[in-house]
């Protein structure tokens, strides 16, 4: 089976017998907040009972957390589940997406017959107002990244509200992955939460996975704008999509406000000097707002150079629209961009 996305420290740890320092994946580099983990720990205790199937203790939790109303909030396992549930729920016969882009919006749209329209973004890669203009009238589901992934870029405030006018407009149902917001700035200035009251047309998506580190939890959520069809995909699913320790750790993770400070401030810290270093050996590096960057290296073999010292970096060859050569590396702890940055000279520098 082909693996599409980065995160294989499995494939790694079966071929060399240890464990790997991952930049392929980007996940909080403080790792899961104590209080979650506590929870999930003790949630253990009734690992022999089926979890709540509506998730009511965490969509309340979510409810206060965003201001909006539990009915609205459908709780999966992962962003990616509910990717699909949208697809398998509105079964669109038109849908369009920005590329490159994160490959779980085209995949579940395939399974769905769906005739898909890819729209390449800018030569900066940038989301402008002028993209509204790109989407067919016709199309009946929309998918935005912001900050979009494998770049990492913002969309500019402008061009968000020219594509929710226009699906508001044409009736289209416009998905937008916020999954990396809360590793930027200011969240609340680029989020579109703020809308989701009267413009049943949208559904923001968001997950547990990258800002609280629960990857291996798996636990996600959608915002909907209306609450029918939060009740739709709810039903478009299995019956128990979250395990207990993971309603447990996402609802004590929402309690710890320092947790994200801190984060934000260490990634934000971090990137700007991995751009500087980066660059410093000669990379391309496209200046993100998230936990990740997306660089030009030329070499076609340099994410095969780093496993063989121990690192996973995320080759993005297989993103529609870039090239062998470009790659994206998570942005971590300061000892561990220092080892990514040392391993990056040996193999570019000798």
């Amino acid at each position: 089976m082909e693996l599409i996305h980065g995160g294989d420290w499995a494939g790694f740890e079966m071929e060399y017998g240890t464990r790997p320092l991952d930049f392929s994946a980007c996940i909080s580099p403080l790792g899961l907040p104590e209080g979650a983990r506590r929870a999930a720990l003790e949630a253990l205790a009734d690992a022999e009972r089926y979890p709540d199937p509506q998730c009511r203790a965490l969509r309340q939790a979510l409810a206060a957390h965003h201001g909006v109303p539990a009915d609205s909030i459908v709780c999966g396992g992962g962003a990616a589940d509910l990717i699909w549930r949208l697809c398998r729920t509105l079964r669109p016969r038109k849908a369009a997406l920005f590329v490159p882009g994160f490959a779980e919006y085209e995949r579940a749209l395939a399974f769905e017959d769906c005739e898909i329209v890819r729209l390449p973004l800018p030569g900066d890669f940038r989301l402008t107002a002028d993209a509204a203009a790109l989407v067919p009238p016709d199309t009946e589901l929309l998918f935005v990244c912001n900050p979009h992934n494998p770049t990492g870029l913002l969309a500019e405030q402008s061009a968000l509200l020219s594509l929710l006018e226009r699906c508001r407009a044409r009736g289209m149902t416009l998905a937008v992955d916020e999954c990396f917001l809360d590793f930027c700035a200011d969240p609340a200035k680029h989020s579109l939460v703020g809308a989701l009251a009267g413009t049943p047309e949208l559904v923001i998506l968001k997950a547990f996975t990258k800002t609280y580190a629960m990857a291996g939890l798996r636990l996600g959520y959608a915002l909907c704008g209306r609450a029918a069809l939060a009740e739709r995909l709810c039903g478009c699913g299995q019956p128990w999509p979250v395990s207990v320790p993971a309603q447990a750790a996402g609802t004590a993770a929402l309690q710890d406000e320092c947790y994200v400070n801190q984060l934000r401030a260490l990634v934000t810290a971090e990137r700007r000097r991995l751009i500087r270093a980066l660059e410093a050996l000669g990379l391309r590096v496209i200046p993100g707002e998230a936990n990740f960057l997306l660089f030009y290296a030329g070499d076609p073999n340099l994410a095969d150079a780093l496993r063989a010292r121990g690192i996973l970096l995320r080759d993005c060859r297989n993103f529609d629209g870039l090239t062998a050569g470009w790659y994206r590396t998570a942005v971590r702890t300061e000892e561990e961009n220092d080892r990514l940055l040392t391993a990056l000279r040996e193999v570019l520098h000798g």
